[in-house]
């Protein structure tokens, strides 16, 4: 399907008539004819990344009463902002986001930069956070394409390539059809219509604004657009997670490397994650002390994103005196939960537990 330059100028005009009336209030965004805060903008594109619009709405909210500019979150410490990020997975975000706010600080005046480019510079803003940050905070002519949009767009041309071949032609078509007018309404528009109207499953073509030109509708195309290519099996891999309580009732955890997966968070000790053929002498051997062991009955499971991970618990109580040489930080149970652990580790401690 190729529109013509009045047809584009029509498309666009729906879309916004449509979002004006029916768009989403968020309490990230600002309403039609409002000036956003690119603080705001940038926080919630950032928490939003494999997240739903319900599981951030009150990290936003929390994050905004602790830190309400980028300059006191530059100043947060970044334990504070790991811990406060738990729950929505994938810390690397949060990690750039600490970085982020203090080279805005430092750099920019606290004041981020409002064009692609600028925004590129900045650690953890890639392609479409930059995209959509300068078109919502900005009005810039960018045109972001997430999830949503992705479904919008091959289902308004019915784009059969599966993903993610078909990206760069969802990008280009999405591009060539972003009006100068209100780009930034108009991306949240065709998020708001792939999040209410055009669903995953069952979209509700009958009232959608684009139904009339909509390839994918008159083809009957449209429900299993966008065609995605079959996902390989993830392997599996395993681990040891080292439970040392100490005669005092205090439980050993430590600070992950920065870099790596859960990085800067903290861990019950463990090995490496390795094959499921990993020999255990190999994994028992990178226990943080010598000691009698016993191995807790079942294992603690967790999916990442391209591989799932079996642990094997292993505890252990020691004296004060023989954890003295331990590195790490002592906590009750109950102060468990001032430090920043990740999923997994909550799991591990929550198996742990069960056999105090």
């Amino acid at each position: 399907m190729h529109f013509t330059t009045d047809e584009i100028h029509h498309l666009g005009r729906t879309m916004l008539d449509w979002y004006d009336r029916h768009h989403r209030t968020l309490p990230w965004r600002a309403e039609p004819g409002e000036t956003p805060d690119p603080y705001h903008v940038w926080l919630s594109e950032i928490m939003l990344q494999q997240t739903t619009v319900i599981t951030v709405g009150p990290y936003f909210a929390a994050f905004l009463q602790r830190w309400p500019t980028v300059t006191a979150l530059a100043k947060a410490e970044l334990d504070d902002v790991l811990h406060a990020w738990q729950g929505l997975g994938y810390y690397a975000r949060a990690r750039n986001l600490h970085k982020c706010a203090k080279v805005v600080a430092a750099e920019y005046n606290g004041i981020f930069p409002d064009t692609e480019d600028g925004l590129l510079k900045l650690p953890g803003i890639g392609p479409y956070t930059a995209a959509a940050v300068a078109a919502i905070a900005f009005n810039r002519h960018s045109s972001p394409v997430d999830g949503n949009i992705e479904r919008v767009i091959s289902r308004l041309f019915a784009l059969e390539t599966p993903l993610p071949d078909v990206k760069p032609e969802i990008k280009q078509k999405s591009a060539a059809l972003t009006p100068s007018d209100r780009p930034g309404d108009y991306a949240q528009a065709l998020m708001d219509l792939g999040a209410t109207i055009c669903t995953p499953r069952n979209p509700a073509c009958g009232i959608c604004p684009w139904q009339t030109p909509c390839d994918g509708r008159k083809s009957g195309l449209a429900p299993d657009l966008p065609k995605k290519r079959k996902k390989p099996a993830k392997p599996t891999r395993v681990g040891y997670a080292f439970w040392i309580r100490r005669d005092d009732g205090k439980i050993l955890v430590r600070r992950r490397p920065e870099k790596g997966l859960l990085g800067g968070l903290y861990e019950v000790p463990g090995s490496d994650w390795r094959t499921i053929d990993a020999p255990d002498d190999v994994m028992l051997s990178e226990a943080p002390i010598k000691a009698k062991w016993t191995e807790l009955d079942g294992t603690v499971g967790h999916t990442f994103t391209h591989f799932h991970l079996d642990v094997t618990v292993l505890a252990t109580e020691l004296t004060t005196t023989e954890c003295e040489k331990l590195d790490g930080s002592w906590t009750t149970i109950d102060g468990l939960s001032d430090f920043a652990l990740p999923t997994l580790m909550k799991k591990i401690v929550r198996h742990a537990l069960k056999y105090r």
